[in-house]
Parts: C-alpha cells; structure tokens; sequence
C-alpha cells in the first residue's frame, strides 16, 4: 500500500513540474488518502496483535 502513495506522490511531484496542477493535485490528494487508509489499517492490526498476545 506504500507502494502506491509513493507512486501517486512521485506522479504528483512530476506533474507539478511540468504545470499540470489539476493533475498534480489529484495525485497528491490520492496519495494523502491511501496513506490515511494505511495508518488506520497498520492501527487496527496493532490492536489485533496486542489483544490476541505474542504467542498466538
């Protein structure tokens, strides 16, 4: 998943050089969603982890 917010930032950052802010802007916001979609699954998968113990 942090595969594709790089991607998405990298297409951003590209297109904001070239003068592209529609697209530029669209990358970015993409990337800022998927990074949020990333946190929350890395924070669900903690508190998974640390209910069902070390040994399971």
């Amino acid at each position: 998943m942090l595969r594709w917010v790089l991607i998405f930032l990298i297409v951003a950052v590209i297109a904001a050089v070239f003068g592209f802010g529609g697209i530029a802007g669209a990358a970015a916001e993409i990337a800022k969603i998927i990074f949020y979609i990333f946190i929350i699954l890395f924070a669900i998968s903690l508190v998974v982890r640390l209910v069902k113990g070390p040994g399971r």
